[in-house]
């Protein structure tokens, strides 16, 4: 979610989401839950280490930060970074990187590149003050198969531009644009809420399909979440890559905010910030919470598309009408944070982006996190990596 103008879910900026304390465990929300033991899961990931980015770095004559997503191209040992500044302080864009990782340490990281994302024209996309086609970039992932990239953008309420897959070549120049659902367009009492959209995005370990996500649930689905209840359904759409059609659709239940914000009507949310295929069929995803007074949540969990039912024909997801994923959960990064052994990290930010990283000595994978600091010096930008425990 790109939280740097002004509307009210613009949140963490103007709320301060630094705040140094941290969540504890939140509930799980969707049916079929697992069996209550008395005991906290066993976490899945091991921390490895922590990096950061200079607040308001200056490279190649852009100013870095809103690292709403990321990706790794393992031939060529590069990251992407994508920005989800809307073309407000430089045109929309997206950053190669590289950084280095051992099995207990996580180097600095080193930016090589800067592209700017290219409407069909050629034209850099506008900026609200323009009107046109306003971006919200907030997902990246590398098609090795077809050397380009695929993103995603939250679309802008205002101005009526609807929520987008598109496909850019390395350089930022457009390929194509995908025909999604019409429910994902803005409309009035129905789709989307603004500025909670498409924020996930992953690729089948084929290369065949793509998966986006919702951050939260359509207007005729449900509310978001609250204190006391989970949000209503988010959709996340199976979408074939040849064709461009959308194959298949699941509900997944976000949590319920984990904790009451300070003072009570002060602002707090919850919503899938990412998702990343593990295998061909299950899927991580990771939930973000931000409550004032507290400060951020982490939680990944763990699901399998094939165990819930296809809601892309429903226009609406009534309750008992369909059925969504069963969630696991793999790790509460409250777990990360405080006194304990190994590192530890001392502040959890606004973490919207995950993918993998390079196999580790060990044979495991490697999973990576970078947050959106909004721009903001209350913020950081913060690049985390694991060894994930399967």
């Amino acid at each position: 979610m790109n939280t740097s103008t002004t509307s009210l879910s613009k949140r963490r900026l103007i709320l301060g989401a630094g705040a140094a304390a941290v969540l504890g465990l939140a509930g799980c929300a969707a049916p079929p839950s697992p069996p209550a033991t008395g005991q906290p899961p066993r976490a899945r990931l091991r921390l490895i280490g922590e990096s950061r980015f200079a607040h308001r770095l200056q490279f190649q004559g852009s100013t870095v930060g809103g690292l709403s997503g990321m990706d790794y191209d393992p031939a060529g040992d590069l990251y992407y970074l994508i920005s989800d500044d809307s073309s407000s302080i430089n045109p929309a864009r997206f950053y190669t990187a590289r950084i280095a990782l051992g099995m207990d340490s996580l180097g600095a990281p080193e930016l090589l590149g800067v592209a700017t994302l290219r409407q069909a024209d050629g034209s850099a996309y506008p900026s609200a003050m323009r009107g046109g086609q306003v971006p919200d970039p907030e997902a990246i992932r590398w098609r090795a198969a077809s050397n380009t990239l695929l993103w995603t953008s939250e679309g802008h309420a205002p101005t009526g531009t609807a929520p987008w897959l598109r496909e850019t070549r390395p350089d930022g120049g457009f390929v194509r644009e995908f025909s999604l659902p019409a429910m994902f367009n803005f409309q009035a009492g129905a789709g989307p809420r603004g500025n909670l959209t498409l924020e996930g995005l992953t690729l089948a370990p084929d290369g065949q399909t793509a998966w986006i996500a919702m951050e939260n649930a359509l207007l005729q689905d449900g509310p978001v979440p609250s204190v006391q209840a989970p949000g209503g359904p988010c959709r996340f759409t199976q979408i074939d890559l040849a064709s461009g059609k959308a194959l298949r659709q699941i509900a997944y239940v976000p949590d319920a905010i984990p904790r009451a914000p300070v003072p009570p009507t002060a602002f707090a949310d919850n919503g899938v910030a990412e998702i990343l295929m593990l295998d061909a069929e299950r899927m991580l995803v990771l939930e973000r919470a931000y409550v004032t007074g507290s400060g951020n949540s982490l939680r990944l969990y763990l699901i399998d598309t094939r165990q819930a039912g296809d809601t892309l024909e429903l226009p609406a997801l009534r309750p008992g009408a369909y059925q969504p994923a069963g969630k696991t959960l793999l790790a509460d990064f409250s777990a990360f944070t405080g006194p304990g052994a190994g590192p530890r990290l001392k502040q959890l930010d606004n973490t919207e982006g995950m993918s993998w990283g390079p196999v580790l000595p060990n044979g495991r994978r490697s999973l990576m996190f970078i947050s959106d600091d909004n721009f903001s010096p209350r913020q950081i930008s913060q690049w985390l990596a694991f060894e994930f425990l399967d």
